[in-house]
């Protein structure tokens, strides 16, 4: 199937005269590379034509592209430079924000995109912009088309928006809701998970205990009071007088962690500091599944119950979302729905699957072990403890309940 350059016209709703170098390589794509390389002619000819030929450098890249295409040798992120360097095609990833494939743009992310396209079309009209150096990767020229770009993102609309701003505020909302919603369905999983398991006693001689100890360690410098700290936001001054309340807020704080409120100088040198950061990235990066997946063992498996960072990771890998006694579709609700960046998160593969990287996951849980023996949690053989069997799904309802409560 031939594209006509009236074709490309309609597509674009501009005349022949008007068409920019954006407007055809978008049309382009619109058909098979074979029949796109077999209308490339014609089209130079309507655009000649129309007074608009565009430039032999534009031709002959988007010759370039489409046999790349045509041959399988093209990648998603060769096509996209191409596109780029017609001049009017916004970068696909602008300071802290990225740009979602057309079809699934918001509304406000539609229209930010229009307006940006229209402002790089008034630069290049204006001969800001030389989108030959573009095509040709010309450091200078592609550093500012960047620089362009961000500073209109990050300048007021005459309505006092600013781009920028207003899209990461409406990130910042869609990526909440979807962690509300995966909270929740966390939630109801272990609430089911707590009714199948049934009663698991509170040991007090053992709660009393593990408090005076960290009790202890809170009030001391260094690991690992100072990490237990701030996963917990529980300032040593400030501890709960309930041995209770105290074990589950700090237990929760290692499931769902603060954040550092302040690494500085409390005693620690740089090394230190830094390997709590580590610690801490490792515990952040461990998601809903996840955890499902090891309170649903350790739950189910009681006192006893192996424990170590590779266990749990073993947990992980063989957990099935698909369990009949498991509410909801928690395949769907909490595997990969939250923050999806593109990339694979720990946690995303399915039981079987040979990507799976236990190595990878038992790195993040191990200093969650760590933790859980400070806690008392776990026991020096790296099995749950009967303190870790009341409180450890107690604490993950807490962490997964509305505002943290349970």
């Amino acid at each position: 199937m031939n594209l006509e350059a009236d074709r490309v016209a309609d597509l674009a709703g501009r005349p022949l005269s008007g068409l920019t170098r954006r407007d055809v390589a978008l049309a382009l794509l619109t058909v098979p590379s074979a029949d796109a390389l077999a209308s490339l002619p014609g089209i130079r000819r309507g655009m000649l034509a129309a007074g608009n030929p565009l430039s032999a450098v534009f031709w002959s890249s988007a010759e370039a592209i489409l046999h790349q295409i045509a041959d399988g040798h093209a990648t998603v992120g060769d096509v996209r430079t191409w596109l780029e360097a017609t001049g009017t095609e916004p970068n696909g990833i602008i300071g802290l924000h990225v740009w979602d494939e057309q079809s699934e743009r918001s509304q406000l992310a539609a229209e930010m995109h229009t307006r940006l396209v229209s402002h790089l079309e008034e630069r290049l009209a204006a001969g800001e912009i030389d989108p030959d150096l573009l095509v040709a990767a010309d450091p200078g020229a592609c550093q500012a088309y960047i620089e362009l770009q961000e500073r209109w993102m990050t300048s007021a609309l005459p309505d006092g928006r600013v781009p920028m701003d207003t899209l990461l505020d409406e990130k910042d909302e869609e990526f909440l809701a979807e962690w509300d919603a995966a909270d929740a369905d966390a939630l109801a999983a272990v609430r089911a998970l707590l009714d199948r398991v049934g009663d698991r006693p509170l040991p007090p001689a053992d709660l009393s205990r593990a408090a005076a100890r960290l009790r202890q360690d809170l009030a001391g410098p260094g690991w690992p009071g100072r990490l237990l700290t701030e996963c917990s936001g529980l300032r040593p001054k400030d501890l709960p007088a309930d041995d209770a309340e105290l074990w589950l807020r700090l237990a929760a704080g290692v499931a769902s962690p603060e954040g550092p409120d302040d690494w500085g100088p409390a005693g620690q040198d740089d090394s230190e500091t830094d390997e709590m950061e580590s610690e801490l990235a490792a515990i952040c990066a461990i998601d809903h599944f996840d955890w499902l997946a090891v309170i649903t063992a350790l739950a189910e498996g009681g006192p006893g119950t192996l424990a170590s960072a590779a266990d749990l990771a073993a947990y992980v890998r063989d957990y099935d979302p698909e369990d009949p006694e498991d509410p909801g579709d928690l395949d769907g609700d909490l595997h990969g729905d939250v923050a999806d960046d593109g990339e694979d998160e720990p946690g995303e593969e399915f039981p079987g699957d040979d990507e799976f990287d236990d190595l990878t996951m038992e790195g993040l849980f191990l200093p969650v072990a760590s933790l859980w023996q400070v806690l008392g949690a776990i026991d020096d053989d790296e099995r749950l403890t009967p303190l870790g069997w009341w409180g450890l799904p107690e604490a993950m309802l807490r962490v997964w309940a509305p505002s943290g409560g349970a």
